[in-house]
């Protein structure tokens, strides 16, 4: 069994969707054989269940959250336990020594937008945001400018911009890319910072195998062949033209179906 717990510091996180990291731990056989802590990848309609779905979660506890959310984790198969409270370390033991203490949700955020959280595809009707290939939300661009009117820049890890883009208003900022200039690493100091900024999908020309791989581990789907500028770029997106990048294809052009 793999755990997720909400987490603020060395407490159990009121909201699920906006804490600051998630505690994921392994159980076997009643004892935790591993543990770790990441960052929120950041609060986009329908993605975190999906994020954790993807890393094998299996139970999340938390104080709370949306209906909307529980209703994706629920078609993920994903049990959901709320009005948990107190240190992560103690709701830890409590779990499997069999006292943990639930209760109603804790969460006290409005939640009257959240029937963004599922948007139907083709023939898909309430299929869980993330699922398909053209919802809503943040991508990003590598781009020679800062214009959505900017060329779309081939190289993944040495591209001069990272333009994050709202796919539903076309909002959008250019981020300078800091790793464009390391002597080496790059292509994993571009995909923590993109991770780090909450994006759920990559656009780009080509990406390297080191690159692909941090990505992947944040959850982050990697389109590449992208070309013309970042505004046709998600256009084409949206469309559902890219393919998606897999390990084989990782550090080779891949273009449009």
């Amino acid at each position: 069994m793999k755990i997720a717990i909400s987490t603020d510091g060395n407490f159990v996180a009121a909201h699920f969707g906006r804490c600051p990291a998630y505690t994921l731990i392994d159980v076997e056989d009643g004892r935790v054989t591993a543990r770790a802590t990441i960052p929120n990848p950041g609060h986009q309609p329908g993605f975190i269940p999906r994020f954790l779905h993807e890393k094998g979660v299996n139970m999340v506890l938390t104080g709370g959250m949306g209906p909307r959310a529980e209703d994706i984790f629920q078609q993920l198969g994903i049990k959901t336990v709320q009005g948990v409270s107190g240190s992560v370390d103690d709701v830890i033991r409590g779990f499997l020594a069999g006292t943990l203490e639930a209760g109603p949700s804790a969460c006290d955020h409005p939640h009257g937008d959240h029937h963004h959280d599922t948007q139907a595809g083709p023939g898909q009707p309430g299929q869980p945001a993330g699922i398909g290939a053209a919802e809503t939300g943040t991508v990003c661009v590598t781009s020679e400018g800062k214009t959505l009117d900017s060329n779309v820049e081939p190289r993944f890890g040495r591209c001069r911009y990272f333009l994050f883009v709202d796919t539903a208003t076309m909002r959008f900022e250019a981020v300078d890319n800091a790793a464009g200039g390391a002597a080496g690493g790059a292509g994993i100091q571009a995909g923590q910072l993109v991770a780090s900024r909450g994006a759920r999908a990559v656009l780009t020309g080509n990406v390297g195998p080191n690159a692909y791989q941090t990505l992947q581990a944040a959850g982050i789907d990697i389109y590449t062949g992208a070309s013309g500028t970042v505004r046709e770029a998600v256009e084409n997106f949206k469309s559902g033209a890219y393919r998606k990048a897999d390990s084989a294809t990782a550090g080779a052009k891949s273009g449009m179906r």
